[in-house]
């Protein structure tokens, strides 16, 4: 196989991964707290036998996650939660601490605060969230602050990761962190709301069609390619 040959699949299967992150995208747009990806292309380069050739390929591997705000909308459900600005909700999960924007939360049967898969709400302090049993009305304040027919219980705990490029996505809206994770000092949330997914469906289909016009340029070419060395293999071999 040629440096033609191998330039092209690698150019090919980059092209792949993207078209499947923009498709996983497309399929998200009503996905509450649901945060668009995109791929990082780099460029890998290996020096020739000449003293001025060289080969370059590139390499699609890296994931980008944009953690841009969603639209707000409103449910006035007690525990839908919405935030606004920096920040991610913590929840404790099998495999570990998890982040998510995805705010609809339900009191389980013990009365902690649960997502919708029964991973535990963390307050600031990294603790489960209680809500009392009695309570006839719960309401949240501004900072996260839940009080129960006027006596605050609880905060509902935000932090942002220490490097933004450390976040990665675990599963759905759930993201892992690579690293630590900090406070937010002036946590804003909304009673009531929930945040929907940030991805804009118009661009990811037009780069969808972009992807697929240079996905098919390069299949051509893969095929000019073996022609050409089945046209030379014929001319050597009369």
């Amino acid at each position: 196989m040629d440096n033609a040959t191998y330039v092209t699949l690698t150019r090919l299967s980059g092209l792949k991964r993207e078209m499947q992150v923009i498709a996983h995208n497309i399929a998200n747009t009503s996905t509450t707290g649901f945060r668009r990806e995109g791929m990082v292309f780099s460029e890998f380069v290996v020096g020739g036998q000449g003293q001025d050739t060289s080969l370059s390929m590139a390499l699609g591997n890296t994931r980008q996650t944009y953690l841009n705000q969603g639209e707000l909308t409103q449910t006035n459900g007690s525990f839908d939660l919405a935030i606004e600005g920096d920040g991610f909700f913590q929840l404790e999960t099998p495999q570990g601490l998890r982040l998510t924007r995805a705010g609809m939360f339900t009191p389980n049967a013990a009365g902690e605060l649960v997502n919708m898969d029964g991973h535990l709400l963390l307050d600031a302090g990294g603790a489960p969230i209680f809500v009392p049993p009695d309570a006839r009305s719960i309401v949240m304040s501004g900072d996260g602050t839940f009080s129960a027919d006027g006596q605050p219980f609880a905060q509902v705990g935000l932090v942002q990761p220490a490097d933004p490029v450390s976040v990665t996505r675990a599963a759905g809206t759930l993201f892992a962190v690579d690293g630590d994770v900090e406070p937010v000092l002036q946590p804003r949330l909304r009673q009531g709301f929930l945040e929907g997914s940030n991805v804009d469906p118009m661009p990811e289909i037009a780069r969808m069609i972009d992807v697929q016009r240079a996905y098919e340029q390069g299949q051509r070419l893969l095929e000019r390619e073996d022609e050409r060395i089945k046209n030379v293999i014929q001319t050597l071999g009369r």
